[in-house]
């Protein structure tokens, strides 16, 4: 008989944000899904003990809150509900670019603000009350099982105390972040796995959270977001802070070679050197604060498994087991969500075609890495800057018609919008280059001088 979950058992490794996504992907072909999580976490955990990043300003950029809001109808009324804001992009940030401050105005692209505490707590208790979805916390993962024909069975994994169990599996999903020990399993399985690629950001984040004046109250502010944006070469210290739920700011400075303080006075003495006194002014109007935190590994890494040729079947990887960002492009969680829904239409059209599983693995993680070629590209191609030994002919015209649309888009507000909708990755950045912006940019180029 035909069912709408043709499928057995799948085990996702690791249950933060991209497990959690996937899970609900795979809540829908399969009869039973396991989270596997190393942390000893439960329907109320937010921010992950063995997540230091999670505590830090997130941006869910626009297409990936339409994701979320498919996958999980209503997520974005809960979280407003609860305080998270949600405006016009051009509307409610003030946004200082390296050539101004960006135009306000509507510009149609619609996002919310919130911590990543609060949507992983919501995430994992939607997760775990669908049908057949399980939790196995504090549970470390050791290894893949296969069989003679290396097909991955499953994993080896040990609670604490307890004996070490062969967790059988029809589908193994690795999403255990930028620690997964599966590039280590390939290579003692005799698959030969591509160096990962690597650009260093050399940037360290330094954040808080503190109280927000609630709508409607004299003192509260006409933005949701105030940033300043870092740029290679001569913006090397910049910030972010967003209104978030529970009537409170979310600050993250940043600095490249430079580490923004994490003490109370010198905290507001960085943020007040910043060209956009947003940040400074909120900072120092606040009376409650949460405790104030530091994160340095912020490097670029792409594990390309979408390049091994013998890839197992039956084994895909996801998130941040596969790509790591710079953060301050904002492109870690909409990326995982995007990575999600992909997997959701190859197992769409796998159940409507009735066929089995082999073969999805290796065409999954070459489509994954398809994907990842734009954001990879945007991110590193700016941090690619910052090194005036290592700045590859791509990255060095990308930076010099960066500059150049930037000085339009502080004056066009129709050319801010195309960048917004690009940043945003509900466009394509071929919009950047149709002959309507780039005379402009052309024209701006020949008239005016560095």
């Amino acid at each position: 008989m035909k069912t709408n979950r043709p499928w057995g058992k799948a085990v996702v490794i690791g249950g933060s944000y991209a497990g959690l996504v996937t899970a609900r992907v795979l809540a829908d072909f399969f009869a039973e899904v396991v989270l596997v999580e190393r942390d000893a976490v439960d329907e109320d955990t937010g921010v992950h003990p063995g997540a230091p990043q999670g505590y830090h300003a997130h941006a869910m950029l626009a297409k990936g809150g339409e994701i979320l809001q498919r996958l999980f109808p209503g997520l974005r009324e809960e979280l407003r509900e609860a305080g998270a804001p949600v405006f016009d992009y051009g509307q409610g940030i003030d946004f200082l670019l390296p050539t101004g401050l960006a135009p306000r105005g509507r510009t149609g692209v619609q996002i919310q603000t919130f911590t990543r505490d609060e949507l992983e707590r919501r995430l994992r208790r939607k997760v775990l009350a669908l049908a057949g979805v399980t939790l196995m916390a504090a549970t470390h993962v050791s290894g893949l099982t296969r069989d003679a024909s290396g097909r991955v069975t499953g994993v080896t994994c040990q609670q604490q105390d307890a004996e070490v169990i062969d967790l059988a599996a029809d589908l193994v999903v690795d999403a255990s972040g930028r620690s997964s020990s599966l590039e280590d399993w390939l290579r003692a399985a005799g698959v030969t796995v591509p160096p990962k690629r690597t650009v260093k950001a050399k940037v360290t984040y330094t954040s808080m959270n503190f109280d927000r004046p609630e709508e409607g109250h004299p003192s509260h502010p006409d933005f949701y977001v105030a940033y300043q944006m870092l740029f290679a070469p001569r913006v090397p210290r910049a910030g972010v802070l967003l209104a978030v739920e529970r009537n409170r700011w979310t600050c993250s400075l940043f600095g490249f070679q430079d580490q923004p303080p994490t003490d109370d006075t010198g905290y507001l003495r960085f943020a007040d050197s910043l060209d956009n006194p947003r940040l400074a002014q909120q900072i120092g109007r606040r009376t409650v604060q949460e405790p104030t935190r530091r994160y340095t590994n912020v490097d670029n890494q792409w594990r390309r498994y979408h390049a091994v040729k013998n890839w197992p079947d039956r084994l895909i990887a996801v998130g941040d087991a596969v790509c790591v960002f710079n953060p301050v492009y904002g492109q870690g969680l909409t990326v995982a969500a995007m990575e999600a829904e992909l997997l959701h239409r190859m197992l769409a059209r796998r159940r409507a075609s009735e066929k089995q599983l082999d073969g999805l693995a290796g065409g999954y993680q070459r489509r994954v890495g398809r994907l990842l070629l734009g954001p990879w590209t945007l991110s590193t191609n700016s941090d690619l800057m910052w090194n005036p030994d290592r700045q590859p002919l791509g990255a060095r015209i990308a930076h010099w018609y960066n500059t150049r649309l930037f000085r339009v888009a502080v004056k066009d507000a129709a050319v801010w919008s195309r960048f917004v909708r690009v940043v945003n990755m509900v466009a394509s950045p071929a919009v950047l280059f149709h002959p309507a912006v780039a005379l402009k940019v052309l024209y701006t180029a020949f008239t005016l001088r560095d």
